[in-house]
């Protein structure tokens, strides 16, 4: 078969002939439609992630959207290793494979999954947000925060804060949903200052994409700024900005701020699977919307370094579905 193949540590995928997956007891063949490059995926294949393996060869892709031998269509997710997505084929343990609503494309569900997936298990499983609280998403102008903002509101957030560099994209949210929009591209002193404000206002939750400076600002903003005694969960879900932060104690002893983290090992596999399932179930009826940019997956090597800030990548096999 045709797949994606890194052979070299955190060498670029080469488009290469590799042998078929063997099909065993428990494990589902799919015939692979499409599989999206996402930031996990790029990191599990170069050796970096906290759960990749490190064995080689290997093909990348920790999910994407296929169809099984009986026709139906699915979302899979963690195939079974080294057989990653970006193949013709992959086997699955047929537990991950999520049966995809018939009016939901092949690939934009293979494009929402994953992003989308960051901030409705955060939400739901780590912040138990509940109807009407405020939700102040940190790094909101990429994919996976776009999403955020529109997914907060349909899980019936009263107030959404989105926070980005971008002076163009962080606009761009409030025909998304997003009530208040905070520029990162201003100077500490003001950017702590409005931080404050809202957090005076009051702050529910907090989504946080980016860690590094922004991060520690909005903790200690909040520390300084929010009710006394009333709890502010916040959920770190990416580090864009930076893997380490500066946390004083003093924040933590003197306010109710929860710090949690969300993704694979925080969450039961199980759990996050039934977060794809709701998010994949609720993509057409809440209209979430996410720019997708299909390729075919021979031009793996030409876009393997895409950022996909703005669009998400999706190796397309040809098979239609």
């Amino acid at each position: 078969m045709k797949a994606a193949l890194v052979k070299q540590p955190g060498a670029t995928p080469v488009h290469a002939d590799f042998a078929e997956p063997p099909v065993t007891e428990g494990l589902a063949r799919v015939a692979v439609i499409a599989s999206a490059l996402s930031h996990v995926t790029k990191s599990r294949a170069s050796g970096k992630h906290y759960s990749a393996s490190g064995a080689l060869p290997l093909v990348p892709g920790i999910d994407g959207t296929g169809v099984l031998a009986d026709g139906t269509r699915v979302y899979f997710v963690l195939p079974e290793a080294p057989f990653g997505g970006m193949a013709e084929y992959c086997v699955v343990n047929a537990e991950h494979c999520i049966p995809l609503p018939a009016e939901l494309d092949a690939v934009t569900a293979a494009a929402i999954a994953i992003p989308g997936m960051s901030s409705w298990a955060a939400l739901v499983e780590r912040a138990r947000l509940v109807k009407g609280e405020t939700v102040l998403i940190n790094g909101a102008t990429g994919v996976s925060g776009r999403l955020a903002v529109q997914i907060a509101k349909y899980l019936g957030a009263g107030k959404v804060i989105a926070t980005g560099r971008n002076a163009e994209a962080l606009q761009s949210l409030r025909a998304l949903g997003a009530d208040v929009t905070i520029s990162l591209a201003q100077d500490s002193a003001a950017l702590e200052s409005e931080f404050k404000t809202q957090f005076h206002q009051g702050i529910d939750v907090v989504l946080d994409y980016l860690w590094g400076a922004s991060a520690e600002l909005l903790l200690v903003s909040g520390a300084k700024a929010a009710p006394e005694a009333v709890p502010i969960r916040f959920v770190q879900i990416g580090a864009i900005s930076g893997q380490a932060i500066n946390l004083p104690g003093a924040v933590l002893r003197s306010s109710s701020i929860e710090l949690m983290g969300s993704g694979i090992g925080s969450i039961p596999m199980p759990r996050i699977q039934h977060a794809i399932g709701q998010l994949l179930n609720a993509t057409v009826p809440g209209g979430f919307r996410i720019a997708t940019k299909p390729v075919p997956l021979a031009q793996v090597e030409e876009h393997w370094a895409d950022d996909g800030s703005q669009a998400r990548v999706v190796f397309t096999t040809g098979l239609r579905g």
